[in-house]
């Protein structure tokens, strides 16, 4: 692996880790040299992914909890420090979403979408940087390409990804002088346990989490390290297609 996309003696904490994405960027920044802190609230699929990295040497200190409880939070992230060291890099992965029109969600629900999709990561951001060495770090924030246009059904869970988008966008000017980058990934289209094949093909054809791994680790190392307040759309083109599709005949909109 080049020198640059490298995590050898960095820390990274990775929310929502236990499958899909989340699994697939510590895995593979525990093969660029990562120590790893982990979280999710599924215990069970945490413990085995925990395990399995050890077990190819890689220090990992994991915890279960709802991210959306921000003591939580603040104590997973400070025990992460105690045992590993240094935060160097956060990973907010964990959210999630129903399907709901919008005049039908109760103020409960909605609720429960703004604070499992934006005030955790929030939370998160303001819990790491003490923690980020003076070489500074990297935090990337998963997004969705439905924080870049409308989403029937999804309403509140578009809005709070946009949030983040635009929360990232301030935070990497306002921790630039900390030498801590803030970047987005907004991904579409991706083969996961909780989507399967329930999604349409971009015109790359579907993603897969590996695809979103590469896109985090490039946004972690030193290989970005010029690069803060963007969003890196791993989407297949789905963005620019802008709702054309290829059929038989060529290219229609609709």
């Amino acid at each position: 692996m080049p020198s640059h996309l490298e995590l050898q003696g960095r820390v990274a904490l990775v929310t929502g880790a236990a499958a899909g994405i989340g699994e697939a960027i510590a895995r593979r920044f525990a093969a660029a040299g990562a120590a790893l802190a982990l979280c999710d609230r599924d215990g069970g699929r945490l413990a085995a992914v925990a395990q399995a990295l050890r077990s190819e040497g890689a220090r990992v200190a994991e915890a279960v909890f709802d991210v959306r409880e921000a003591e939580g939070v603040r104590g997973f992230v400070d025990r992460a420090a105690g045992e590993l060291g240094p935060l160097d890099v956060l990973i907010n992965n964990a959210g999630g979403t129903f399907a709901s029109p919008f005049l039908e969600i109760s103020e409960k629900g909605e609720r429960a979408l703004v604070d499992e999709n934006f005030s955790q990561v929030a939370s998160f951001v303001r819990a790491f940087v003490p923690h980020v060495p003076a070489r500074g770090g990297s935090i990337v924030n998963l997004t969705s390409i439905e924080a870049h246009r409308a989403a029937p059904g999804f309403a509140v869970y578009a809005a709070m990804k946009a949030a983040v988008e635009s929360l990232s966008r301030t935070l990497a000017l306002e921790l630039a002088e900390r030498g801590i980058r803030v970047n987005c990934i907004a991904p579409d289209a991706i083969e996961t346990p909780g989507l399967g094949g329930a999604m349409p093909p971009t015109p790359l054809g579907r993603g897969r989490a590996e695809d979103v791994a590469a896109a985090a680790l490039y946004l972690a190392s030193d290989a970005s390290r010029f690069v803060t307040g963007t969003t890196l759309h791993v989407d297949g083109g789905e963005c620019a297609a802008g709702g054309w599709r290829r059929g038989p005949g060529g290219w229609t909109l609709g």
